[in-house]
């Protein structure tokens, strides 16, 4: 993917299988297959919608280099696990995380088609943010067997996600991932910002109420996904399969159109 500024590419939801994964983003969603195959330690696929960014479900393989993901469903259950901007030079990108006041971990520049980096959910206001740098055409596999037609063609029109500090937070996403405040809000219910890319990837940073009788401590992390459906409402049966399967993943989602 050649991009000349920080986009953001996916959202990766772990799981331990990916049959639920298949049936709610690409049979009710209409996301298509884009690619996907084996990493040390996990099995990932990317699917895309009409606009926005790609869903990638990953899931662990037999191996020892499954335990960072085994670790995180074995904590959390299946869920949100990470944020990807694809960058046009990583060197540069991490150079500008380093500035920002977080030190990166897990860098890998070592492949000649794929370098990256990861910002740990401590220092990225609750979710692990990898960035990444591709070269050259991304590789082609076949989609999984199980994998069926896509529904009906929706947007993957928004991912919300709540922090502890918004300034801050939109000075990262922002100031060193590129993105552009579309919108803000500060009312007495609550403050937002809403930020965009160029590919249609649109966040909304939700500053997070605090915990109540724990002083210092929010409820930051992942919030909903929104996706919109043009033409066609969901029927009760769909929305049946969204309920059951969204909490079998571990994810919010709200729908419209």
């Amino acid at each position: 993917m050649l991009v000349t500024k920080p986009v953001l590419d996916h959202v990766a939801i772990g799981t331990w299988e990916t049959a639920d994964g298949w049936e709610l983003f690409g049979r009710v969603l209409g996301g298509a297959w884009v690619y996907g195959g084996d990493s040390p330690g996990f099995w990932w696929g990317q699917l895309s919608f009409s606009s926005g960014p790609k869903i990638e479900l990953i899931t662990p393989t037999p191996s020892p280099d499954s335990a960072f993901l085994e670790r995180f469903l074995t904590a959390r259950g299946p869920g949100p696990h990470h944020l990807n901007f694809i960058v046009p030079d990583i060197v540069a990108t991490l150079r500008d995380v380093r500035a920002f006041g977080i030190e990166p971990v897990g860098v890998d520049l070592g492949s000649a088609t794929w370098k990256e980096g990861f910002l740990h959910p401590k220092d990225a206001y609750g979710i692990v943010i990898q960035v990444a740098q591709q070269s050259g055409p991304p590789p082609e596999f076949a989609p999984p067997a199980d994998l069926p037609s896509p529904g009906p063609s929706c947007a993957f029109a928004l991912i919300e996600h709540y922090v502890d500090d918004l300034a801050s937070a939109v000075r990262l996403f922002c100031g060193v991932l590129a993105g552009e405040v579309v919108s803000r809000e500060d009312t007495g219910s609550g403050s937002a910002a809403e930020l965009s890319w160029e590919n249609g990837a649109r966040l909304r940073l939700v500053q997070a109420p605090a915990v109540p009788g724990q002083a210092g401590r929010s409820s930051g992390g992942p919030g909903s996904l929104h996706f919109a459906r043009d033409g066609r409402p969901f029927s009760p049966a769909e929305l049946g399969l969204v309920a059951e399967k969204s909490a079998r993943l571990g994810v919010s989602l709200k729908l419209g159109g």
